[in-house]
């Protein structure tokens, strides 16, 4: 028996990709999840009581918790009626060793773009909504995205953190004293954050230039021949983000698309239960 496991063990690490092939073959994969299948997925939320915001999740064994600050400061000349959501990714090697101390390495600042372009294109948050004076004074919400332990597809342990936890937000309520023309915070007065929307991220992997699978894990990652992450919000389609790799046939994103619809309406499930277990 035990031989059994040193020599399985030595074949996976020796030739990982014939020994994905020999589970792929009968449409499953090493973990037994089907192709299509996502990873348990577990959320918390206000898990961070210094916050203005926070969740966790844990996607498998990938975990990232989300913690929202709120700050005033002077909106843009451009648009001064609208405030600021800033996402930051941050992948240490506290959560792998694949990372490395310092600046944010590559991966965390295209992850960090993604956010912001998630929020942008899905507008789950007016940004006019965090306008309190046009002009002078608006909120803006720091994200800090930390990746506590990394086994693939952040991305969408990362997207799922951050609508949670601005769901979770309550900004304390500003007035402008007329005499002073300065601010004033009433922190026992809280108005939850509206969200118009709930962007909802779901990434496949692609193996051998050809089979599909949903929420790989660090392994199947850097086995993979391709990454695309398709974001929905509700029922419609927010975005694709596909860096290179293999093409995908029509027939195969058409799947992609209606596996993502159904990933958003479990998601919606999940924080309308956290939620509701949390006012009980």
């Amino acid at each position: 028996m035990q031989l059994t496991k040193i020599t399985k063990f030595n074949f996976r690490t020796a030739r990982p990709v014939e020994y994905y092939r020999k589970y792929l073959e009968q449409d499953v994969r090493p973990d037994g999840r089907d192709l299509g299948e996502f990873r348990r997925t577990v959320l918390n939320i206000g898990c961070v009581t210094t916050a203005d915001g926070s969740a966790l999740v844990k996607l498998g064994n990938t975990t990232v918790m989300c913690g929202i600050k709120a700050e005033l400061c002077k909106p843009k000349t451009e648009t001064p009626k609208c405030g600021f959501i800033v996402p930051n990714v941050e992948l240490s090697p506290l959560c792998s060793p694949h990372f490395r101390s310092g600046p944010p390495g590559e991966q965390a600042q295209v992850m960090s773009q993604f956010m912001l372009e998630v929020v942008n294109h899905s507008k789950c948050v007016d940004l006019e909504s965090l306008c309190i004076t046009p002009g002078k004074l608006v909120w803006v919400l720091y994200c800090d995205l930390l990746c506590l332990d990394y086994d693939g597809n952040v991305t969408d342990a990362c997207v799922l953190a951050l609508l949670a936890a601005l769901k979770n937000v309550c900004l304390p309520t500003i007035s402008i004293n007329e005499e002073t023309d300065n601010p004033e915070t009433d922190l026992t007065k809280r108005v939850p954050l509206p969200i118009s929307s709930q962007p909802v991220s779901s990434t496949y992997a692609i193996f051998d230039d050809n089979i599909l699978f949903v929420d790989p894990t660090a392994e199947e990652e850097n086995l993979a021949t391709g990454i695309v992450t398709i974001v929905t919000t509700d029922d419609k389609l927010c975005l694709v983000h596909k860096p290179g790799g293999s093409p995908l046939r029509p027939e195969q994103l058409t799947n992609c698309f209606d596996r993502s619809f159904d990933r958003s309406k479990e998601i919606s499930r999940l924080i309308d239960e956290t939620i509701h277990s949390i006012d009980r």
